[in-house]
């Protein structure tokens, strides 16, 4: 059976519940019997579906929104010293839980997969979620991001197993105390709160010396900053390492990947056997994505056919290469990715599903810090598109650095010999690319900010 309610957790109030990580927890915390309250800055789909749910949502930030009797105060590390909610938490002396703690009180008592890396946390944590489900062991998960299919981020089961989606952003991984640990990859971001890769493996060394004994790592043979990471790690006691990826050395060796469309078959030699089964999502990074899944279930004792097969349930996340819509011909897809590598993975999987379209983008840079560092790179992944329109920066939870705009991206894109536009009035986005667009072309928005609603505008103006 899933655990129950920690003490503190019995009358939470989350400051920032709207967003994808706060909303997850608040879920789970519900379904367990918890009277959850909070606040977000504007109303949502995730608002409403938390009130469903018995959840007090207020909108707006007020020191009058957080009830006397709240055990706790639940903030993530966007939330700023000067919220009025946490300086009245302060004056009334109620404990302040950051997000990694609450969602880590949550796992005690389960079997924990913990999936991190800089790139595809969310979609491999909705695979693992969508898989166990569908084998029906009812798993517990926490996810960045809304499954296509059960159209949540987060579910309490009364399974043995939780899923969760591990962020190396702020360090708060390193809260948890996984069974099985996924690191899919390690690179560079986060620039604001890491000043180089040394940082990185530091923090995520630490992430895996949180393995309970005799747990799992799984951790791809291919992108060498994992490799790296294993290198560090391997002589760790009473702790298994499981590598995978197309590397002749992989534990979990991929022999070949046959993107079809929008779907991929992958076959896999798993202990000296051969076995093949459909990622129903484009993309070698998904279908690579997917073969870690299925070595993390393998190390919690599931059969890989099994687990092979309903891994071929999922049909994605919202925000991973989501299908839009189409209209006049034009097909609109939405894509989160917003670090060089994600874009380049993206831009590559839509080249291989369709490959004689026309692939227009939308980019939206995500933080002043990432654009500053990135953005040269930026600008050569959307080298790969026929034309692309850039917006600009989307600041999320920082305040401007002088001189950093999108123009930096701009600059490189052109430099690689890309067609790009810079628009500066995000309502004037829908109308430019229907004028822009042909029967047949890929609109692809791209990025972690609101670019995402401009799919539906864009849609919109081509019908009309």
């Amino acid at each position: 059976m899933a655990p129950g309610i920690p003490a503190a957790m019995e009358r939470p109030h989350f400051i920032g519940i709207g967003g994808a990580g706060m909303s997850g927890i608040a879920k789970i915390l519900t379904s367990r019997g918890a009277k959850v309250a909070g606040s977000d800055s504007k109303e949502s789909p995730t608002a409403e579906a938390l009130r469903a749910l018995g959840a007090t949502v207020h909108i707006g930030h007020a020191a009058g929104h957080l009830a006397d009797d709240a055990t706790c105060v639940v903030v993530s590390s966007a939330i700023r010293a000067d919220n009025p909610e946490l300086v009245r938490a302060g004056e009334l002396s109620i404990p302040v839980v950051h997000r990694s703690d609450a969602l880590a009180s949550l796992m005690e008592g389960a079997r924990p997969i913990a999936v991190a890396g800089t790139h595809g946390k969310t979609t491999t944590t909705s695979m693992l979620a969508v898989a166990l489900t569908e084998l029906g062991l009812d798993p517990s998960y926490a996810i960045g991001g809304d499954l296509a299919g059960p159209g949540t981020n987060a579910t309490h089961g009364e399974g043995a197993i939780f899923v969760a989606e591990a962020d190396e952003s702020d360090r708060s991984f390193q809260k948890y105390d996984p069974e099985v640990a996924i690191v899919l990859n390690v690179e560079l971001d986060h620039h604001a709160n890491y000043a180089s890769m040394d940082e990185i493996y530091d923090s995520f060394e630490t992430f895996v010396g949180k393995i309970v004994p005799d747990g799992t790592l799984v951790i791809s043979a291919d992108q060498a900053g994992a490799v790296e990471l294993t290198r560090r790690v391997r002589d760790q006691s009473q702790l298994k390492v499981v590598t995978y990826g197309e590397a002749a050395t992989a534990d979990v060796r991929v022999q070949k990947i046959n993107q079809r469309g929008l779907t991929s078959e992958v076959t896999v030699v798993l202990n000296g056997k051969y076995l093949t089964f459909t990622v129903s999502v484009p993309g070698r990074h998904y279908a690579l994505n997917a073969v870690a899944a299925l070595a993390a279930g393998v190390a919690l004792g599931i059969p890989a056919h099994n687990l092979a097969s309903a891994l071929g349930k999922y049909t994605g996340v919202k925000r991973r290469l989501q299908l839009k819509g189409e209209a006049a011909g034009v097909q609109v897809i939405d894509s989160y990715a917003h670090h060089p590598t994600e874009m380049t993975a993206d831009l590559e999987a839509m080249r291989g599903a369709a490959s004689d379209a026309r692939l227009l983008v939308v980019f939206q840079p995500h933080l002043f810090s990432r654009t500053q560092e990135l953005g040269t790179e930026m600008g050569q992944a959307l080298a790969l598109a026929d034309a692309s329109v850039v917006l600009d920066i989307y600041p999320a939870r920082e305040d401007p650095i002088p001189g950093i705009t999108s123009t930096l991206i701009i600059d490189a894109a052109r430099a690689a010999g890309a067609d790009v536009t810079a628009v500066h009035d995000k309502a004037a986005v829908p109308g430019a690319v229907a004028g822009m667009a042909k029967p047949g072309d890929l609109v692809l928005t791209m990025g972690a900010g609101d670019v995402t609603d401009l799919g539906p505008q864009i849609l919109d103006h081509l019908s009309s």
